[in-house]
């Protein structure tokens, strides 16, 4: 499979079709703080529509678990070559997107940062060369790391510009873009991040049995009970990550709700951990959050229920609080929370989160979308202890749930919020465990 697309890529770039912008709008964009001529622009415009114009191929889990499982040298670098080929063409993509935004919207606080970044990467992608054996893989490998780590703050400063720009985009024009944008994010993610883990799997196979329970960043058993634990355990020992706002609107010392799980409790699946543990982490924190401010002055809180069914095709996770609900006078229906226009939820353009995407989008640290960053473990699926105190969580910036409902869609699962109004929330998440799904991300 790799082979095949690999070779297909070297074989050249299909012909050119017009350039995107016109001359008076290329002169407006900038490359690393410097403006670039209308014919210089429209000449990487020409490139950049030769990549824009050719569809990713889109993979299944099943795919890159079978490709991986019986890792050698050859399909090491076979798989560097797609990877190398492959992720110029998702950017530019995402890159042509971002050309045809209007100009207010191109130019707001944080949306030209994410075009340049965009921009830089798909331009050192598509002029590395080709890949021949193990040396050069690590070294194609430290780049693609490098990568990774600079676009860290990606997803800060596009929820920010997408804010300030919510009066200009009317909300489906703008939902539409944040979710093609994030979606293709993880893709990218999930490509480079399994092809590293490949890379180190050849380097220590055999040395550990969590090595042999994995395909790259695949767990070919997950334990969903494990997860959960995992997860609850680390917002019970850790209640600043659960929010500040909640403990100060608490008028008892009464413990966190305790979290019970029940149904199949032995399902176990091929799944990436990060995207589970991602989900139930941040859908956790949410009822736990809710269940504290909901019973302010209650000794012990209401328990949090969370059902495991496996069916043939499908895992189902119920996530059940008694927090009070969802609807509030900012959002009018659950659904809403999932949307960055403010029309919808009028939360995007407060204050306080707007704050907050300032302080993370300019911080070093930026963020991932992982619950190991959260923790601050450097491995996707580290259990390991709670870290230290010193390791402090990420500000309320409002993409929790939106990231959440993108990780349970992007292998063609479902997440779905019940709102209880005055009693609680059930949220439904259904992930298939066949691996036959291709990746969701759109052209």
């Amino acid at each position: 499979m790799f082979a095949s697309l690999a070779s297909t890529r070297l074989a050249g770039l299909a012909p050119a079709r017009a350039a995107f912008a016109s001359s008076s709008h290329a002169v407006s964009w900038r490359t690393n703080g410097r403006r670039i001529s209308t014919a210089v622009h429209f000449y990487q415009n020409r490139v950049l529509e030769e990549y824009a114009s050719k569809p990713a191929t889109r993979l299944t889990l099943r795919q890159l678990v079978f490709f991986g499982k019986s890792m050698n040298e050859e399909r090491l670098i076979k798989s560097a070559n797609y990877v190398r080929t492959e992720l110029p063409i998702r950017i530019a993509h995402r890159l042509r997107d971002m050309q045809a935004l209007p100009y207010v919207v191109v130019t707001q606080e944080g949306v030209a940062k994410v075009y340049e970044l965009y921009w830089n990467a798909f331009d050192k992608f598509r002029r590395y060369p080709e890949i021949t054996n193990l040396e050069e893989n690590d070294a194609f490998c430290a780049f693609a790391r490098g990568l990774l780590n600079d676009h860290k703050s990606v997803i800060p400063n596009l929820s920010l510009g997408l804010s300030l720009s919510s009066p200009y985009l009317l909300p489906d024009r703008l939902d539409t873009f944040m979710r093609r944008m994030l979606v293709s994010r993880i893709s990218r993610r999930v490509l480079a991040e399994h092809h590293i883990a490949l890379t180190q799997s050849i380097k220590s196979q055999g040395l550990s049995p969590e090595a042999r329970e994995s395909v790259g960043i695949i767990s070919t058993g997950l334990k969903v009970q494990e997860s959960i634990e995992k997860c609850a355990r680390y917002l019970r020992k850790r209640p600043r990550d659960v929010d500040d706002d909640a403990l100060t609107g608490a008028l008892s010392d009464a413990d966190w709700s305790d979290v019970i799980v029940d149904g199949h409790q032995d399902t176990r699946f091929a799944y990436i951990r990060e995207h589970l543990e991602y989900i139930i982490f941040e859908l956790l924190k949410n009822s736990f959050r809710a269940t504290r401010l909901k019973h302010p002055t209650a000794r012990v809180l209401p328990p949090i229920r969370v059902t495991v069914v496996a069916s043939d095709n499908d895992v189902y996770l119920r996530i059940s609080d008694q927090g009070g609900g969802l609807v509030s006078p900012e959002i009018k229906s659950p659904a809403d929370l999932f949307s960055f226009s403010h029309v919808r939820n009028a939360t995007r353009l407060a204050e306080p989160r707007l704050g907050a995407l300032r302080t993370l989008s300019s911080s070093q640290r930026g963020m991932t979308a992982t619950v190991s960053e959260q923790i601050g473990r450097g491995q996707p699926g580290n259990d390991g202890d709670v870290p230290p105190d010193s390791v402090n969580p990420h500000p309320r910036i409002g993409i929790g749930l939106p990231m959440s409902n993108i990780y349970a869609t992007y292998f063609g699962g479902s997440l779905e919020l019940v709102s209880l109004d005055g009693y609680g929330t059930d949220v439904y998440v259904r992930l298939p465990k066949l691996g036959k799904n291709l990746e969701g991300i759109e052209l």
